[in-house]
């Protein structure tokens, strides 16, 4: 797949950048929000906040699934649907419906019975219409698996989505977390049965993990499928050195543990950022997003300024020596089979 110029639109305080996602004719935001903390550490007045700031800084995509908003515990009776619930409630307040592009997700356990959960055409069904009631919408723009399901055959998932598609209840199908090999089983046999396929795969993908440049990435080019990378930052890590605060979403504990593996790359890191000038999170997020097959990335925020902070990165140019010393520091896995063989 050809990398597509990302397009240009001046807001009134920042620059907004879009690209296609995948093949698609569809236009995203190359920052996206990710609703992940919604209803979990950023209750709905923060949510909503964010949210109505992402419109402002031209932010179209917003990114959220059915399991999202609290912990799975078998002792709850509230935690499943909350983020998506928020969202519903912000697109009712805000009338700001077809002002974004509507991305959520299914797979996990959503109840405790054996069909509650993954990828059968049942649970698809039963998945979609739970969601649309949560969203308060009558339609879906993007609807992902958010995990492979090697038990269901990809005839039996394409034939559930395609009548979603028909039905007008969802526009796109995206993966996440989907190996090389899923994105070739899946979109061959989309291809067989003439339906559009896979458009996006949201999958692990930052300076510290990439893993995914040996067989993934060059599937998503091979099949025209758009990268939404989720954990831009590392866990935090690529963000500054632990208790600096920018956007670490995990807890300091386990941050410091993942900082003392990486000690050495971090600090070459850090210090990288220090001589060009900005900070390590916009490093991070602009090396994302000066790889062609990356169409947007999630910015999962817990505040509005870690939103801010993410469309910072646009601003951020890399030149040629820089992105040389990242990969240094960095070093990608190579792409398969010349990785490991010849």
């Amino acid at each position: 797949m050809e990398a597509t110029a990302r397009s240009v639109e001046r807001m009134s305080e920042k620059t907004m950048e879009y690209s296609h996602l995948g093949r698609s004719g569809l236009l995203v935001s190359a920052v996206g929000l990710g609703c992940m903390n919604f209803g979990d550490a950023t209750d709905e007045s923060e949510a909503f906040g964010i949210m109505d700031r992402a419109v402002e800084l031209g932010v179209n995509f917003f990114d959220t699934a059915d399991v999202y908003g609290g912990p799975q515990k078998p002792d709850m009776e509230k935690g499943y649907g909350i983020s998506e619930e928020i969202v519903g409630n912000w697109l009712q307040k805000s009338g700001h419906r077809d002002d974004i592009v509507l991305a959520t997700k299914l797979y996990q356990p959503m109840g405790f019975g054996p069909n509650d959960r993954h990828l059968s055409a049942y649970h698809i069904r039963r998945a979609v219409e739970a969601s649309l009631r949560r969203l308060q919408t009558d339609h879906i723009d993007v609807y992902q698996m958010h995990h492979i399901d090697r038990a269901t055959p990809f005839e039996e998932i394409w034939q559930a989505m395609e009548q979603l598609v028909a039905a007008g209840k969802i526009t796109y199908v995206g993966s996440s977390n989907f190996a090389g090999w899923d994105i070739a089983t899946a979109q061959l046999t989309a291809q067989y049965r003439g339906f559009f396929g896979l458009v996006s795969e949201q999958s692990l993908y930052n300076l510290s993990n990439r893993a995914i440049e040996q067989e993934l990435i060059p599937a998503l080019e091979h099949f025209g499928i758009g990268l939404i990378p989720w954990s831009p930052l590392g866990g935090g890590v690529l963000a500054g050195r632990p208790g600096d605060g920018e956007g670490v979403r995990r807890t300091e504990q386990k941050q410091r543990a993942q900082y003392e593996a990486l000690a050495d790359q971090l600090d070459a890191y850090y210090a990288l950022c220090a001589r060009i000038g900005n900070s390590p999170a916009e490093v991070a997020q602009a090396w994302l997003l000066h790889q062609p097959v990356v169409s947007t990335l999630i910015a999962g925020s817990r505040t509005t300024a870690q939103l801010e902070a993410a469309v910072d990165a646009l601003d951020v140019t890399l030149d040629a020596d820089t992105l040389v010393e990242l990969d240094r520091i960095w070093p990608g896995p190579g792409v398969a089979p010349v990785s490991y063989a010849w």
